[in-house]
């Protein structure tokens, strides 16, 4: 029900190209004579009704005459009957658009108009773009009236000028079929070059444990960062970004919708630095040393390819412009998303929250797609994982809050899971233990990984990091002292 009423509002709201083409003084892009050439070679060539079927559809036919046959056409097709002059006359019989088009004469007339079928592919490629160029013209006169509208919210005017504009342009356009002979041996080119690298094929995550599994983020993925609220999902993919970024000079884009900018700065110092969050905030007063130690420290976070942005409540379409200029402009190989369900999806699932969450979830997958690099998308997760009985309290796929497509649209699904803050273990030696339990891996195996939460440092490490924070002091205090003998 809620489909076909936002269809009849589309059809409500739909621009008469014709009136607003004599009140600029311009014709509506159309090409009557090609629209006439290819229902021709349709009617002449069985081949040519499968070539305009994989590219057209009846709104690329603006007289309305020729898009009568051509939908009469596609019943035909559906159908599994061929396509020809009689067929297509008792089809329109059939709908009652015969004598609308003006009867069998004008069937026969089209038959006549082809110049040869051999043209069709270059005729379909006129119609695609007159289509676009008539579908950008109604956007646009769409985006012009709500403009003057001052009842319509500039945020949902934002939205729907961007969902105007992307969408008629992505319904026009295709990505060709590809043989799987090419496909293989870009296959064998990327397993070549795995051969000769000795690193990792992706973003590297900074953690040995992790890349084990996943070889690095891996481009087009879209990952599921999930936990329950205040586990620790920003600290982690902070820790993330900033290892990607600062130990491997990789760009990095975070999306920041809970969470102001300067607010992650001083989180990224805190665990850059080895000082107290406490300290940090400005809860206690750094000593002098501290500040010295601090300054050093932030030299490489400071030059780090990381970008910000903290909008609130970021729209999916700005998200998506937002992150093609970062790919492009400032070559980020990663994205981070704090967090999916802040996001707003388009303005006609407002108030359908499943179907909006749904929608976000699957735009990010499709934008990870097309931009060809990994999108990490925190998740809240439902109180399931707190209240089930039994399996040490750890999170499942099932416990993904609001909309079962998060799981669907996912490479992979990573939990945070700390068995402490759900009050599951009363051992003090177990209060900073934490396992990261990729649950879905599309194309690898999932495991439980033991980490340790500092979070002192809002840091997480892996147990084998023997890295004793005294002599790390101790290491910077020595650099310091060398590099100001050297000035001196």
């Amino acid at each position: 029900m809620a489909e076909s009423g936002r269809n009849q509002r589309r059809k409500d709201a739909a621009v008469n190209l014709d009136s607003l083409g004599s009140e600029l003084g311009n014709k509506p892009p159309q090409a009557p004579d090609v629209e006439a050439a290819v229902l021709g070679a349709m009617l002449l060539e069985p081949s040519c009704v499968d070539v305009a079927m994989e590219e057209l559809k009846a709104s690329c036919f603006y007289d309305p005459k020729h898009r009568m046959v051509f939908e009469a056409m596609s019943s035909l097709v559906a159908e599994h009957t061929s396509v020809d002059i009689i067929t297509v006359s008792a089809k329109l019989t059939e709908l009652g658009n015969l004598e609308a088009v003006g009867g069998s004469v004008v069937l026969a007339d089209l038959s006549q108009k082809v110049g040869s079928a051999a043209h069709i592919e270059y005729y379909v490629k006129i119609l695609k773009q007159k289509t676009i160029q008539r579908e950008l013209i109604s956007a646009s006169y769409e985006i012009l009236k709500q403009s003057f509208d001052d009842s319509v919210k500039v945020d949902d005017l934002i939205d729907n000028a961007q969902s105007k504009i992307y969408d008629a342009v992505q319904s026009n356009v295709r990505k060709d079929v590809q043989e799987i002979g090419s496909v293989i041996n870009e296959a064998m080119e990327d397993i070549a070059k795995a051969q000769d690298s000795t690193g990792l094929n992706g973003v590297p995550s900074g953690f040995v444990s992790i890349d084990r599994i996943t070889q690095g983020w891996q481009k087009s993925d879209l990952i599921i960062l999930a936990a329950r609220p205040s586990v620790g999902k920003t600290a982690f993919s902070l820790n993330l970004a900033r290892n990607a970024a600062v130990d491997h000079h990789m760009p990095v884009a975070f999306f920041s919708l809970e969470m102001s900018a300067i607010q992650l700065a001083k989180r990224l110092m805190t665990s850059e630095s080895g000082l107290s969050a406490d300290k940090i905030k400005g809860g206690s007063k750094l000593e002098p040393y501290e500040w010295e130690q601090l300054e050093y420290k932030l030299k490489a976070l400071s030059q780090a390819p990381i970008y910000i942005d903290d909008t609130p409540g970021i729209l999916l379409m700005e998200f998506r412009t937002k992150a093609k200029n970062l790919v492009k402009n400032k070559g980020v190989r990663l994205i981070i998303v704090d967090y999916l369900q802040l996001m707003q999806g388009p303005a006609e699932y407002r108030g359908m929250r499943e179907q909006e969450v749904a929608v976000i979830s699957r735009t990010l997958k499709a934008t990870a797609k097309e931009l060809n690099v990994p999108i990490i998308a925190l998740s809240q997760l439902s109180r399931q994982a707190v209240q089930r009985q039994g399996g040490g309290g750890k999170p499942q796929l099932s416990d993904l809050r609001e909309s079962g497509s998060i799981e669907q649209d996912a490479d992979m699904v990573i939990f945070i899971h700390r068995p402490d803050f759900v009050g599951l273990s009363e051992n003090p030696e177990d209060k900073d233990k934490t396992q990261i339990i990729i649950a879905k891996h599309r194309n690898g195996e999932t495991c439980d990984i033991d980490m340790t939460f500092r979070g002192g440092e809002i840091k997480f490490v892996e147990p084998d990091d023997s890295l004793d924070m005294r002599a790390a002091s101790m290491e910077i205090q020595s650099a310091m002292n060398s590099d100001y003998n050297e000035f001196e």
